[in-house]
């Protein structure tokens, strides 16, 4: 038995460890149970029964108890009399005092009371120190939550439960919570109860309440305790918001498809054709999915109409329309409840206060937050992170600011979080992300709001500090819709009768009504026009003539004709998808426009001729199908992002992206007509994220793009490319690479590279045996470690100008290294030393695990093939040399 046990959290190497009497379980019990843990994807360990069997443990087994996360005790009738059981047992237990080791007992013919009975409390004197610490550790552990199989009619449902319980344990599919998880898992007891009870048919379970009663919150935790009891799960998110995109309808099919089948790679071209595919591939799945804030019912039957998905799958809908659980008579409805006195206090106070309860001189203040907020989390959350090291002035303050409002009005209890906003600035941000911004990019939105002289990266930070933003998956920004609908309100408010006079427009039939009656003002800062493009709408210039400070435009399918120079100067965002010009207008003053997005334009050329646009950030053009090229670049100094996916029609790309000394992202993916890349791309030293997937005429990648020494992403999938360039594995920046069939980590896909190099089918001169000739023109050879003295100055050096690659197999790594500097040392005597390379006894381990060594024109890359790539069968090294 190991003697010292660390007290720092050891790297788990097993998930499971299973300690059991082998002669009364092994070939019942606990054989079952290790094949459910194994078919669930558990990594488990199970000792040999063969293993010979001492008084202590060896070092090997010690070592699995240590290393296993969890371990399951299988008491039995037997177990006690059993010291090498003992034995493990006392090591598990020490291992969960000192490691956090999760023990699960399971007593199967034998009770915790009879294990009990051989584990008396008192130990007696030094010589009983091990038997009676055997016995605490019997003691201890028949205390513990486990199964008492007595209380089970078979033995599969407690297997069932312990596999579950593993894999939560394990924590592998759970959603993220808050961190004060306050009144949750008692408001989520009666559905869960409910649909524990209900497993034949498909179970609907509908979720009704108001905004921010934490409907989707409570949906979470049913989740979280059902989704082990499920293979397939799916929790998809802001239904409502998403169905009202372009593609939002088929993005969420895609979505529900891609979980339960998990793959990313489902693509649905139209609703009808999700709706079948999803009763097509999902009707003989046993699922678990949540749909949250559903709306309407069509959004429902766009996603599990009719029989679409197995029986015994359960579905949770979370709505605030009582209206749509009735018609799809839901199997149970729960209304979601307010927290109590007590659960609001207790949630407030860790936001306010990071603890439980107040502090003594703000418990009455507390109370009166608390009573004010009316049980809505939202509201607690918002005011509590508001109050956060407030003085008690402060706080009255505020108070005094809550008694002015009506209690039934939750957007204006929000509105005093935006009233505490340091300065306009910050106000300004939350309001623009309000009606403009939720779901962009949280990148793209800085950039812009940077433009308009918003300091957003500070802004935005102390709204996601102040519970007024948050940055969802894939950074995109978010916020409740009663933080949202409150910021909208605050901006209606201002002119409540006159559209014309707010400061943003976002409803359509506002915006409409200012563009037609031609009645906009200065007031005017951000306009918001969205149309589907079968139902475009035509306005003239003048409209947007009087709108002086307008800074943020989106006119998605929207044709307007006129003036261009009736555009306002101070423009920052113009958002115009469906741009209805063959180009943009000359007097269209865009010089201050940091964001431009012309997606599914009628472009054919940008600008009839460059346009100084010093601010321009982002340019994207994607999908344009008439842009034959690219605009010249000489006059975008500041660009960081060019994105011109599937412009179909696009022939050329101006030499001038060399110019691009910002460049960050070049994103030409789906170009189906670009054949070739200018060299001055290459000379793109900023650009981090180059993206050429499925430009399928593109062929050749020059050797030059090693000079893109910022280059961390490479995309060229799909590509007319059949050989990477040589050059590639010396790039010191890319981290991850798609070329040519291979995809992965550059220290992944390399080695497979340069391996493809060497190989007879890539080279133009057939595969050479150690024991021919060697010819002038030699591209590749490949050697036995013993016959390498007897080629290397004859034939070698003698080929060297024309050789590609040598590949020279050893035994070990010793022989690998002694090989290589017996190379080194041959060039150096045979006067090779231009090459600049040091006499090989100086060269250091260091330098021969490098991946790429210059030698002049010429490179060596090794590579301990045995140590990073499991594919290859043997355990040898390779020592690769390669010319181009």
């Amino acid at each position: 038995m190991s003697s010292s046990s660390s007290r720092s959290r050891p790297q788990w190497i097993h998930d499971v460890f299973i300690n059991f009497r082998g002669k009364d379980t092994r070939k019942t019990f606990v054989s079952h149970l290790y094949a459910a843990l194994t078919d669930a994807g558990i990594n488990t360990f199970l000792d040999d029964e063969n293993l010979k069997k001492g008084e202590e443990l060896g070092p090997e087994l010690v070592r699995a108890i240590q290393g296993s996360q969890i371990a399951i005790v299988v008491f039995s009738k037997n177990y006690v009399n059993s010291s090498w059981c003992l034995n493990e047992l006392e090591q598990i237990m020490k291992c969960k005092a000192d490691n956090g080791q999760v023990v699960m007992p399971v007593f199967n013919g034998i009770t915790p009371s009879n294990i009990r009975q051989h584990s008396p409390v008192i130990l007696v004197d030094e010589l009983d120190q091990i038997i009676f610490g055997k016995k605490r550790a019997l003691r201890d552990v028949s205390y513990l939550t486990g199964w008492d199989m007595s209380n089970y009619s078979n033995q599969s449902k407690v297997v069932k439960e312990i596999v579950s319980q593993v894999l939560k344990n394990l924590d592998k599919k759970y959603l993220p919570l808050p961190n004060f998880q306050v009144g949750l898992k008692p408001r989520a007891e009666k559905p869960i109860r409910f649909l524990r009870q209900n497993t034949r048919k498909v179970c609907l379970v509908g979720i009704w309440g108001m905004g921010g009663i934490g409907k989707s919150t409570i949906a979470k935790v049913i989740y979280n305790d059902l989704c082990y009891e499920f293979e397939d799960q799916s929790f998809v998110a802001n239904i409502r918001e998403v169905w009202e995109k372009d593609r939002g309808r088929i993005d969420l099919q895609e979505q529900l498809l891609s979980d339960i089948l998990k793959t990313r790679k489902i693509k649905v071209l139209s609703v009808e054709q999700g709706k079948a595919m999803i009763k097509q591939r999902l009707r003989s799945k046993r699922i678990l999915a949540v749909l949250d804030d559903v709306s309407e019912l069509e959004q429902f039957n766009a996603l599990c109409e009719g029989n679409s998905v197995g029986p015994g799958s359960v579905i949770i809908i979370t709505t605030r329309d009582l209206r749509v659980l009735n018609i799809l008579e839901v199997d149970f409805i729960y209304e979601a409840e307010g927290l109590n006195a007590s659960e609001s206090l207790e949630l407030f106070c860790g936001h306010a206060f990071r603890k439980v309860i107040p502090t003594e001189d703000f418990l009455i203040l507390s109370r009166y937050v608390v009573a004010y907020c009316g049980g809505i989390p939202l509201a607690l959350e918002v005011l509590g992170s508001y109050l956060l090291k407030r003085r008690k002035q402060e706080w009255q303050s505020v108070l005094s600011k809550l008694e002015k409002i009506p209690n039934d009005q939750i957007h204006e209890k929000l509105k005093i979080s935006f009233n505490g906003l340091s300065d306009r600035m910050e106000k300004d941000i939350f309001l623009d992300v309000c009606c403009f911004f939720i779901g962009k990019d949280r990148a793209y939105v800085t950039k812009i709001l940077n433009g308009c002289g918003l300091h957003a990266d500070i802004g935005i930070t102390v709204l996601i500090e102040r519970s007024l933003i948050k940055v969802e998956k894939n950074k995109k920004l978010g916020m409740h819709d009663l933080l949202r609908d409150m910021g909208r309100e605050i901006v209606r408010e201002s002119s409540p009768e006159e559209p014309e006079k707010r400061t943003r427009l976002w409803c359509h039939e506002d915006v409409v009504n200012v563009l037609e009656d031609h009645t906009g003002t200065k007031a005017i800062e951000g306009l918001v026009m969205k149309l589907p493009k079968t139902n475009r709408v035509c306005f003239d210039t003048i409209a947007f003539e009087k709108m002086k400070r307008l800074r943020l435009l989106q006119l998605d399918n929207v044709q307007v004709i006129g003036d261009y120079k009736c555009f306002s100067k101070h423009l920052r965002w113009l958002s115009w998808q469906g741009f209805p010009l063959k180009y943009t207008p000359e007097n269209f003053y865009q010089k201050n426009v940091v964001a431009m997005d012309l997606k599914h334009s009628n472009l054919t050329q940008v600008w009839k001729k460059p346009q100084l646009i010093e601010g321009l950030k982002i340019l994207n053009l994607s999908h344009s199908k008439y842009l034959k090229r690219t605009p010249d670049f000489s006059k975008l100094p500041n660009l960081e992002k060019l994105i011109m996916k599937d412009c179909q029609s696009l022939l050329e790309v101006h030499p001038s992206i060399g110019d691009l000394k910002n460049l960050l992202l070049l994103n030409l993916k789906d170009c189906t007509s670009l054949s070739n890349l200018p060299r001055e791309i290459y000379q793109l030293r900023t650009v981090e994220t180059l993206i050429l997937s499925g430009c399928s005429k593109i062929d050749k990648l020059e050797e030059d793009i090693v000079q893109m020494e910022s280059l961390t992403t490479l995309m060229a999938a799909n590509t007319g490319v059949k050989q990477p360039p040589f050059s590639i594995v010396r790039s010191k920046s890319i981290g991850y690479i798609s070329l040519c069939g291979y995809e992965g980590l550059s220290h992944h896909v390399f080695p497979s590279l340069i391996r493809s190099w060497m190989s007879p089918t890539m080279n133009s001169v057939a595969h050479i045996s150690p024991f021919g000739g060697m010819s002038k023109s030699l591209a590749s050879l490949d050697i036995e470690s013993n016959n390498l003295a007897l080629v290397y100055q004859s034939q070698i050096l003698s080929s060297c100008s024309k050789l590609r690659s040598v590949s020279v197999q050893c035994d070990s790594e010793i022989q690998l290294k002694q090989e290589f500097r017996r190379f080194l040392d041959d060039l150096y005597d045979a006067g090779l030393t231009e090459l600049g390379i040091s006499h090989a006894s100086h060269i250091s381990d260091h330098s021969l695990r490098s991946l790429l060594i210059g030698m002049g024109n010429c490179h060596i890359v090794i590579n301990i093939l045995g140590k990073s790539l499991s594919q290859v069968p043997s355990q040898s090294s390779h020592l690769i040399f390669y010319h181009y």
